[in-house]
C-alpha cells in the first residue's frame, strides 16, 4: 500500500510579501478604514480567526508595500477576498490569489511584488475617492512622508483663515490629510470652532472623512450639536444627516453615539435610504444595544427602500458575528410592529414572523 505524501503548504500572502523583502502595512477598506496588523491577518489567512470587519460578505484590504532598498518597487494594492458563511477567508480564493502573485513575481526580473502584479487580477478593486484620499493620507503618515501639497490650504480654511465660500477650491486629499492630522498644529481645536459655521457641503465632506479616525471628544460634541441643529431646521438634506452620523460613528463613547442614532431614528430622516444605510454600515457597534437595534429595524421596515432594501441590509448585518444573535432576538420581540413582522415574514417565511 502506498502512502500519500502531503502537498507542499501554500504560502500565505503575508509570508509571500515578507519573502520579497517588503515592509507591509494593512488596512481594512470595507465599511471604514481600519488598521490591521500583519500578524492578525496571517492568523486570518490560516483560518485561526474570522475576518473582523466583513462587508458584503467579503474582506476588503488595502496593502501598503515598500522596499527600503528598492523604493521604485513600492506599491499599493487593493484586494477583496470572499468570506464563507462563518466569516472566514475562502481558502481556494486566497490560494488562487497567491498563485497569481507568485507567477507575476517569477515573471519579473527581480522577483519583487510590483504595483502591476495585480494587472487583470480578479481580486483587485479600486476604492472610492474618499477612501483613496484617506488611505494616501494614512500611508504618508505611516511612512514618515509629508502631507500632500493640498494640506496647507485645507488647514488654512479649517483654521478660519479663508472665507467660508472658499471651500469650492479645496481638494479632497487636503481635507483627508487634515483629518488624519487632527492631533497636530491645533487642528482639532480649530475644527471644533469651525464646525458650527461650515456650509453644508464642506461639512458633509469633513464628516464623512472623520468616520475613518476616532474623533477627539470635543470634535464629536461639535458634530452632535450640528446634528441636533440640522434635525431642527426644515431645509436640512438627508445627505447631511447621513454624513454627520458617519462623522460620529467612530467616536469612542458608545452611550453618546447611541443618543445620536436614537435622535435620528425618532425623525422621518430615518426613512431615507442614505440615512438608514449610514447607520447600518457605520454604526454597527451602536446597533449592538437592544434599545437602538429594535427602533432601527422598525425604521428599516418602514423605509423607502422597500422589502428589497430591508432584506439586503439585514442580510449584510446578520453576517457580522457580533450582531447575528442580537438581530434574531430582536426579530422575535413580541413588541415589534405589524409592519416589521410583515417584512420579517417576507424575508424568512411567515412561520418565523409569528410571535414566539
Amino acid at each position: 500500500m502506498s502512502t500519500a505524501t502531503s502537498a507542499p503548504t501554500q504560502p500565505t500572502l503575508i509570508s509571500l510579501l515578507r519573502g520579497s523583502g517588503a515592509a507591509i502595512r494593512l488596512f481594512d477598506m470595507g465599511r471604514r478604514i481600519n488598521k490591521l496588523s500583519a500578524e492578525q491577518f496571517e492568523r486570518i489567512e490560516q483560518q485561526h480567526l474570522p475576518y473582523p470587519h466583513p462587508f458584503l460578505h467579503q474582506a476588503w484590504l488595502g496593502l501598503l508595500i515598500w522596499h527600503p532598498k528598492h523604493q521604485q518597487q513600492n506599491a499599493i494594492w487593493f484586494l477583496k477576498l470572499p468570506l464563507d458563511e462563518q466569516g472566514y477567508l475562502v481558502q481556494a480564493a486566497r490560494d488562487d490569489l497567491v498563485a497569481r502573485l507568485l507567477q507575476n513575481a517569477l515573471a519579473s526580473q527581480q522577483g519583487l511584488m510590483r504595483e502591476d502584479a495585480l494587472k487583470d487580477n480578479p481580486f483587485a478593486f479600486k476604492p472610492d475617492q474618499e477612501k483613496m484620499a484617506v488611505f494616501h493620507a494614512l500611508a504618508a503618515q505611516a511612512t514618515g512622508q509629508c502631507a500632500s501639497s493640498w494640506y496647507e490650504e485645507a488647514q488654512r480654511y479649517l483654521h478660519g483663515q479663508l472665507e467660508a465660500s472658499h471651500w469650492t477650491q479645496l481638494a479632497l486629499q487636503g481635507l483627508a490629510d487634515f483629518v488624519v492630522r487632527l492631533e497636530q498644529a491645533g487642528n482639532a481645536e480649530a475644527l471644533v470652532e469651525r464646525i458650527a459655521q461650515l456650509p453644508a457641503q464642506p461639512l458633509a465632506s469633513i464628516a464623512t472623512l472623520l468616520e475613518h479616525v476616532t474623533p477627539p471628544r470635543p470634535v464629536a460634541e461639535a458634530l452632535a450639536q450640528r446634528l441636533a441643529r440640522a434635525l431642527s431646521e426644515p431645509d436640512t438634506s438627508a445627505a447631511l444627516v447621513a454624513a454627520l452620523l458617519r462623522g460620529l460613528s467612530n467616536a469612542a463613547d458608545e452611550p453618546f453615539k447611541q443618543r445620536q442614532v436614537l435622535q435620528v431614528l425618532a425623525t422621518d430622516y430615518a426613512l431615507d435610504a442614505e440615512v438608514i444605510v449610514a447607520i447600518a454600515t457605520r454604526c454597527t457597534s451602536t446597533l449592538q444595544a437592544p434599545e437602538v437595534l429594535l427602533p432601527f429595524l422598525e425604521r428599516l421596515a418602514q423605509g423607502g427602500a422597500g422589502q428589497a432594501g430591508f432584506s439586503r441590509v439585514l442580510a449584510d448585518l446578520m453576517f457580522m458575528p457580533a450582531l447575528r444573535a442580537l438581530i434574531m432576538q430582536a426579530l422575535r420581540n413580541p413588541q415589534r410592529s405589524e409592519r416589521l413582522s410583515a417584512a420579517i415574514g417576507e424575508m424568512f417565511g411567515q412561520g418565523f414572523s409569528r410571535p414566539h
